[in-house]
């Protein structure tokens, strides 16, 4: 694979195609165990749990709770949708190229940006929830020549945004009043101890367990991982750069759904919103979902009953939070037709060589001018090629074609 003098992956034109790719490539994107179907079947899952839950809701609640949030939706609330939008689709392409790059993966900022963009709105266009990351991630895995490579990228800047809405939302829910503060509570150290116990279970086993070549393999494996995801993401050039970004993206989340709160009618304080948001965003990380939409909108609903606000107040919440959302991830829109376009004129398009001019054709080649020139030639060698069939098409002077003619 090229490479240039700092170790970073250099961009060759790769085929659209998987089966263009190296066998080592294909062998590290396809994940080990995971069939197609299986895959299938868990996106089909997930959607399915995600309209039941919706139907419950509304079955619950009726549909005027849906209707009211959305109109109360107005243009100043968009516009500020889509500036939450654009800061914080801005620093999570900031983090994923910052996790390329360590890496070794050129990323420029600008294109990321882009393709952010894109899988924002797929991911929430599309059922699952995930389509544009997975879009996203064999993209760039293909543009930069290692697929595997590219997909890890994707998967471990995805998981700098969950391990910092995680850390932050025990903090909160441990700290802030929320429904479930006493219950964060209680389970707090039960959930400690039990992964102490076990991670000390796995280290004992390992230890006393005689090696082998699946297991030094695997072993090998899980310190490529983790080496790789110690330079994308712990090590001492990424670390501050990751970290920042994830505080921001996460505070831009919450800012939206205090947004959505105030339009949809709550008038609760940051305070109070902000254990209830958190849930909300965990709720939305579940893959029970239709585009986002159902784990979020039960837990809100739940959340806000249990504090007082309102199950129906919560509901409305959860969905204007879907649609400003939405409306946050419209410049993907653009982003897919810019990149159409592209690719028509690139398809139709000439290949020019690297001085900008056109390539001569090699000799003996027929050329779009020969072509033309012998456009109004005589059908002479047609003529020929006919004759040369053993069974002709024409009739022979002026009779029809008949068995004893052929």
């Amino acid at each position: 694979m090229p490479a240039d003098g700092r170790g970073f992956v250099s961009a060759p034109t790769v085929q659209a195609g998987t089966a263009s790719l190296p066998a080592a490539v294909r062998r590290d994107a396809a994940p080990v165990g995971d069939h197609p179907r299986r895959r299938a079947l868990r996106t089909h899952l997930g959607t399915v749990a995600g309209v039941a839950i919706l139907a419950v809701l509304l079955w619950r609640m009726g549909t005027g709770v849906f209707l009211e949030g959305l109109r109360r939706i107005d243009a100043p609330t968009l516009l500020a949708a889509l500036g939450i939008g654009l800061v914080t689709t801005v620093f999570s392409a900031w983090r994923w190229a910052l996790v390329a790059r360590g890496l070794r993966i050129r990323l420029p900022l600008g294109p990321a940006v882009a393709d952010y963009y894109r899988a924002l709105f797929l991911n929430a266009a599309l059922p699952g929830g995930v389509l544009g990351d997975v879009h996203r991630a064999v993209r760039h895995g293909r543009s930069a020549g290692d697929l595997g490579r590219g997909v890890r990228a994707v998967v471990l800047e995805r998981a700098a945004g969950q391990l910092a809405l995680i850390g932050v939302g025990v903090v909160v829910l441990l700290t802030m009043e929320s429904p479930v503060l006493a219950g964060t509570r209680h389970l707090a150290p039960l959930v400690g101890m039990a992964v102490l116990g076990a991670l000390a279970v796995v280290l004992a086993l390992r230890m006393n367990r005689a090696p082998s070549c699946k297991g030094r393999a695997a072993a090998g494996a899980l310190r490529a991982t983790l080496r790789e995801a110690r330079e994308g993401l712990l090590s001492r050039r990424n670390l501050p750069g990751v970290a920042v970004s994830s505080v921001v993206v996460l505070a831009g989340h919450l800012a939206m759904f205090v947004l959505a709160a105030r339009v949809a009618g709550s008038g609760a304080s940051v305070a109070v919103l902000t254990p209830l948001a958190v849930l909300a965003l965990l709720a939305m990380g579940l893959p029970l979902n239709v585009g986002g939409w159902g784990p979020r909108e039960g837990v809100t609903a739940w959340a806000f009953g249990a504090a007082g606000l309102g199950a129906g107040t919560g509901l409305g919440v959860a969905v204007v939070y879907g649609v400003l959302s939405l409306v946050a991830s419209l410049p993907g829109v653009a982003v897919l037709v810019v990149r159409w376009c592209e690719g028509l004129r690139g398809r139709s398009a000439p290949h020019r060589a690297p001085d900008g001019h056109y390539p001569r054709s090699p000799p003996g080649a027929v050329t779009v001018s020969d072509v033309s020139s012998e456009k109004h030639a005589p059908k002479e060698s047609a003529r020929l090629a006919s004759s040369s069939f053993p069974f002709s098409a024409e009739p022979s002077e002026g009779r029809p074609m008949t068995p004893e003619s052929v």
